[in-house]
């Protein structure tokens, strides 16, 4: 898509771009909160709007007729969930950064739309295999902005950096579409 056609477009849904696209060509993105399929879209139209275009995973079990091509327009990557622990997923996106001169992955740490507890780790796993920076992004259904600025400075220990992660979120006050399935493990902090 065109950035002035997905600038017309989040617009209209009244939402408003607070950052430009992440200038390495690597990159994974996270993205919270995500409490609804809106979130891809808004995500979606926020990124083309400043020239960005991120890869976002998707279950392989979407990539069928007629939606498969529309997914893979729109930055889709088929993932088979079903491996334990997603090891299949993390060794799968190693091996696109790996065989990409440019590949800029968005995840949703949280790993699904419902609320949880617990966040996914995936990310640190392939930036630390990879080298790849990571970059904490949002959409705010309370304020209705986007973007995706700051840098996150990984260290060794992935517990520890998921919960900066979700701190981070916590303090920046981001509100889901559905509040309610939005969750920053404060039990867990």
């Amino acid at each position: 898509m065109k950035p002035s056609t997905a600038q017309y477009w989040l617009k209209k849904l009244g939402w408003t771009a607070m950052d430009q696209a992440i200038p390495e060509k690597k990159c994974i993105i996270l993205g919270a909160p995500h409490t609804s399929i809106w979130d891809f879209v808004i995500s979606y139209l926020y990124y083309a709007s400043v020239g960005g275009n991120a890869k976002v995973m998707i279950k392989k079990s979407f990539f069928v007729w007629p939606l498969k091509p529309i997914l893979i327009k729109l930055g889709g990557i088929p993932v088979d969930r079903s491996a334990k622990g997603g090891a299949s997923m993390v060794r799968q996106m190693i091996h696109e950064f790996e065989s990409s001169k440019s590949f800029q992955l968005a995840i949703a740490p949280e790993g699904t739309r419902k609320a949880v507890k617990r966040w996914k780790s995936g990310f640190h796993a392939i930036a630390k295999a990879t080298g790849v920076p990571v970059y904490l992004g949002y959409f705010d259904w309370g304020t209705k902005t986007v973007g995706a600025k700051e840098r996150l400075e990984l260290t060794d220990d992935p517990v520890a950096d998921l919960k900066r992660v979700r701190q981070w979120y916590k303090d920046k006050g981001v509100v889901g579409k559905f509040p309610e399935m939005f969750t920053t493990g404060d039990d867990l902090l």
